[in-house]
């Protein structure tokens, strides 16, 4: 087992989390200690970098990744799990800031990273998958008819068959009182996301890429015909660099630094609750609210629950987190008062001020993928795949983004704006329930 989250621990190994205490695969990557050539790097090994690396090689590329700690030892490998089409920014958010034909085109993006994902897992879908159950979302606040109209708009919108669920039938299977109307996303997954980047990086090596762990970029040098990246123990020269580095770009590059804040989330897995789960729960699929401020959980081998939420500048660790996470849960459910927690454990997203991904090429062969905090994985793995098709084929679906740019997020202040946005947040959900609910 990994060792417990700390500072120390931070570098290089997992923090101690669930999926660290499950991963299937032990074995490290190599580092890099020599000097290779190579027509594309790859720089961060998260699910951006790995999927990038991913469609490189299916597309007939021999891409070399790094990674400055270990195959998805950021938010890749901390995350929820769940798996399934769209943005953090909602479907008609985008819509009225493109229009529908744009969104559309990008929504089938994600529509098609998922497909992506569940070809890419092959024979090892059984180990990779946590539930192959789909995910619900469900409102917080009492609106009738609304979820209906939503569900039907985004049917449309999306391309996607989303299933409505009327509040009496949801509570049959999640007994809060505090939900209403649902939705049930049926395509959706629920992945052991550690061991699928890992596994995603694996398959690339299989097929010729190089990925390489434990190497960090120090300096990224312009050449008169590309680039080279100077690592610790050697470096990459490349025709093309695509950095997916997101929240722990550091100083690498200015402009991409700039463009995102780290905001931290925290995970918590209870103890084994047995037929006290019940109590709550009879459900296998993963559940999210729909305030700002929401949860998302699912449970594991149908004993324990899987609990996330928040978003802060601040990363508490160990039971201060356990107390804070545990809190949050029998706001919903307060008929498992006492239960335990297991672990909890934190990590840092990178946020774009707008909410959608950041793709595109900075300079000729200067390419990027990063900012998918809330977006989730398929809209990280579509991420790669444009970017990819752009490199090999020329194709510019990655001018899709083009209005979701690099604006500026705020830093250094900005980690304090959304800490207090995130307050106020809060509050307007606390008064929207108190308003449509009594």
């Amino acid at each position: 087992m990994d060792k417990p989250y700390s500072r120390t621990s931070e570098k290089n190994e997992y923090i101690d989390s669930y999926y660290s205490r499950t991963l299937d695969d032990k074995c490290d990557f190599d580092q890099l200690r020599n000097d290779v050539k190579t027509s594309v790097c790859v720089i961060g090994g998260g699910m951006a970098g790995v999927a990038t690396a991913h469609s490189l090689v299916e597309k007939g590329e021999k891409p070399v990744l790094i990674e400055a700690n270990r195959i998805g030892w950021g938010a890749s490998g901390r995350n929820g799990g769940f798996v399934s089409s769209g943005f953090s920014k909602g479907p008609w958010e985008v819509a009225n800031m493109v229009g529908e034909s744009h969104a559309r085109e990008l929504y089938q993006l994600t529509n098609a990273a998922l497909d992506s994902i569940n070809r890419r897992m092959g024979n090892e879908r059984e180990s990779l998958i946590d539930d192959p159950h789909g995910h619900f979302e469900v409102s917080w606040f009492n609106e009738p008819g609304k979820v209906e109209k939503q569900v039907e708009s985004m049917n449309d919108l999306m391309g996607v068959h989303y299933e409505f669920w009327p509040k009496d039938k949801f509570r049959e299977y999640y007994h809060s009182n505090h939900y209403h109307d649902a939705y049930l996303k049926p395509q959706a997954l629920q992945l052991h996301s550690l061991n699928y980047v890992r596994h995603s990086a694996r398959e690339a090596e299989k097929a010729g890429a190089q990925i390489f762990e434990k190497t960090p970029a120090i300096e990224i040098k312009k050449t008169q015909n590309g680039w080279k990246i100077i690592t610790d123990k050697g470096s990459v020269t490349a025709d093309q660099i695509v950095m997916c580095c997101s929240a722990y770009i550091g100083g690498l590059n200015f402009r991409l630094s700039n463009a995102t804040l780290p905001v931290a989330t925290y995970v918590m897995l209870t103890e084994p609750l047995g037929d006290r789960l019940k109590e709550a729960i009879k459900g296998k699929w993963g559940v999210s609210d729909n305030r700002v401020s929401s949860n998302y959980y699912r449970t594991v081998k149908d004993n324990s629950l899987f609990w996330g939420g928040r978003v802060s500048m601040f990363n508490p660790q160990g039971k201060k987190l356990e107390r804070i996470m545990m809190k949050d849960l029998l706001v919903v459910y307060p008929q498992l008062k006492g239960i335990k927690a297991n672990v909890a454990w934190g990590g840092f997203m990178g946020y774009p001020a707008h909410k959608m991904p950041q793709i595109g090429e900075l300079e000729p062969g200067f390419w990027y993928a990063q900012g998918f905090g809330g977006s989730g994985m398929t809209a990280t793995v579509a991420g790669g795949e444009v970017v990819a098709d752009a490199i090999i084929n020329n194709d510019e679906r990655y001018k899709l983004f083009e209005p979701f740019g690099l604006q500026y997020a705020g830093k250094p202040f900005g980690p304090i704006v959304a800490q207090t946005a995130y307050w106020l947040f809060q509050l307007q959900d606390a008064y929207k329930e108190w308003r449509l609910n009594r």
